[in-house]
């Protein structure tokens, strides 16, 4: 089977093509918008044991798209996206993501079905959900969206969109909604998180009762992989996230035991922390430390007959393992 994947060059779309690369049925079409100069700069520190073939899309929102761009396609699977920017210089933040994440997509997705491409799957956000749950109420595949920024939204536009055409062409779609994404060379504030801990700076969150749901790059690729052809798959929508729910100190605890390091947790009022936290202008931040995001992937489980196969405490420690220990399979 031949798979597409956009965005092949970013942190998801990376892993999975290199899963796909090492799998003999699976051949993997890595799509960016400009081909590196040589492979080795997107896949240094990881073993290729296939032929990667590479092809540049260009901008989605302008390009025109050839029919011959899917020769030998049978799925598409949609990584490429304008994500959460955490220092936002657009003047117009809906308009830039609309652009990307809604007319980008649905005009890939409409080549896609215009050829008669059999599935299209979509890497969307848990942010399509809503930004937090009650502590004990996770968010479930089925829930009426509620996203409350600029990403979200344009995430859910483009998955209503992608519905529609499957309803007017018979392309099966296939959304899939991950929470936070970690692994080897994760960046933003989970990046920033590592470095902290590894320096073993102590931290005022040990105070803190929440719960959230992360994913990790592994079980996310499983979960896309499983999508591919899984005839169960078609037309639904998908919570992604590795079963096991953690608060923000016992996240600090777990990324300093798979570091060999020590936890170094100051008990401080949450209160405290989010007024501190406001007067500096990092709400957003604070929002994410102090509160709780739970989704249920009990759907997942059930309808694709599919398990996280890392725990998230292995999952942490794929994060500091090279490929030459192991560190990918």
């Amino acid at each position: 089977m031949r798979v597409l994947v956009t965005g092949a060059n970013g942190f998801v779309g990376r892993a999975l093509v290199l899963r796909l690369a090492k799998q003999r049925h699976w051949t993997a079409l890595a799509a960016v918008r400009a081909l590196p100069p040589t492979e080795s700069d997107w896949y240094s520190g990881d073993s290729i044991e296939a032929d990667i073939e590479h092809i540049s899309l260009g901008d989605l929102t302008r390009a025109s798209l050839e029919p011959v761009l899917f020769s030998g396609v049978d799925v598409v699977v949609h990584c490429a996206a304008r994500v959460h920017v955490m220092h936002e210089s657009e003047v117009d933040p809906l308009s830039a993501f609309r652009d990307v994440n809604v007319v980008g997509t649905l005009k890939l997705a409409e080549q896609a079905a215009s050829v008669g491409l059999k599935r299209f799957v979509f890497i969307s956000t848990i942010k399509v959900n809503g930004e937090a749950t009650v502590l004990g109420e996770p968010f479930r595949a089925d829930d009426l969206p509620a996203p409350e920024d600029a990403y979200g939204l344009s995430k859910l536009e483009a998955e209503q969109g992608l519905s529609q055409l499957a309803a007017r062409t018979g392309m099966e779609v296939v959304i899939i909604r991950p929470p936070l994404v970690y692994g080897r060379g994760v960046k933003g504030n989970f990046g920033s998180m590592i470095k902290l801990v590894e320096k073993e700076i102590p931290l005022p969150f040990g105070s803190i009762h929440n719960k959230r749901s992360l994913v990790g790059i592994d079980n996310l690729v499983d979960l896309i992989v499983r999508c591919i052809d899984h005839p169960a798959a078609a037309n639904q929508v998908f919570l992604a996230g590795d079963g096991q729910d953690l608060s923000t100190p016992e996240l600090v605890r777990s990324l300093a035991m798979a570091m060999g390091k020590r936890a170094r947790l100051i008990p401080l009022p949450t209160r405290v922390l989010s007024f501190g936290a406001t007067l500096l202008g990092k709400r957003a931040l604070a929002h994410r430390l102090l509160g709780s995001l739970q989704v249920d992937i009990t759907k997942t489980r059930e309808l694709l007959e599919w398990q996280p196969r890392h725990s998230v405490e292995e999952g942490l420690r794929r994060c500091f393992v090279t490929s030459s220990q192991g560190g990918r399979v």
